[in-house]
């Protein structure tokens, strides 16, 4: 049975995945929160109590995982929340990259997103595309997992653009910015992940919105 680390387990997807990899039954996970909140993680789940900023206070409770998942960012992205995807998503994904390698982790799954240009959300997309930078230069592989926005509960509104991205797909010269920067579902999210758990690529690889609705 493989074991898979998990930063990010008590929320929106990382609490889904964590129940999909157990359900499926040839997975154990163990999964980093902070003290106080070992109860938000799912039943069956393994808890390393730590800091997902600090790579030293959980890089020796990695192992015996060969796949780590990497889940962490601000929640509900923001163009106000600037000095937060640096000060949160950035060092985190940089302590990740030096705990998993410390840990001689094989296959790290990045929550990235699409890196399609926008202006309002660049300063987001330019902290991930440096996570990504990042993770290109380690020792192990890395799956990029890039969508737009996740539709499910609690995060619903996005579906009033629905009829917005089909115009769109309609002209060519808007028909990128809607694939690339359409929605997928929180059902598709939970199988793209597993998926690529369950397959590890050979090589970097990137699951864009396309490939992700695929699912």
């Amino acid at each position: 049975m493989q074991t898979v680390f998990i930063t990010g387990g008590t929320g929106y997807i990382g609490t889904r995945l964590i129940k999909a990899l157990l359900q499926q039954g040839n997975y154990s996970v163990r999964a980093i929160v902070r003290q106080g909140s070992e109860h938000k993680l799912p039943a069956g789940c393994e808890v390393i109590v730590g800091n997902a900023l600090n790579a030293v206070s959980y890089q020796e409770h990695i192992a015996p995982a060969t796949i780590f998942v990497h889940l962490i960012g601000v929640a509900h992205p923001s163009p106000a929340k600037k000095e937060q995807f640096k000060n949160i998503d950035r060092v985190s994904v940089l302590q990740a990259a030096k705990a998993a390698a410390h840990a001689g982790i094989q296959h790290f799954v990045y929550l990235s997103v699409s890196m399609y240009p926008t202006n309002i959300m660049k300063d987001f997309q330019q902290v991930r595309a440096e996570g990504e930078a990042i993770l290109s230069q380690q020792p192990f592989t890395t799956s990029f997992i890039r969508p737009w926005y996740v539709l499910g509960p609690g995060h619903w509104w996005p579906v009033l653009l629905k009829p917005l991205f089909a115009v769109m797909k309609l002209f060519p010269s808007k028909k990128q910015a809607a694939i690339y920067l359409d929605t997928v579902t929180i059902r598709q999210m939970i199988r793209a992940l597993v998926d690529c758990i369950d397959h590890p690529p050979a090589t970097n690889t990137i699951y864009d919105v396309p490939k992700i609705k695929s699912y």
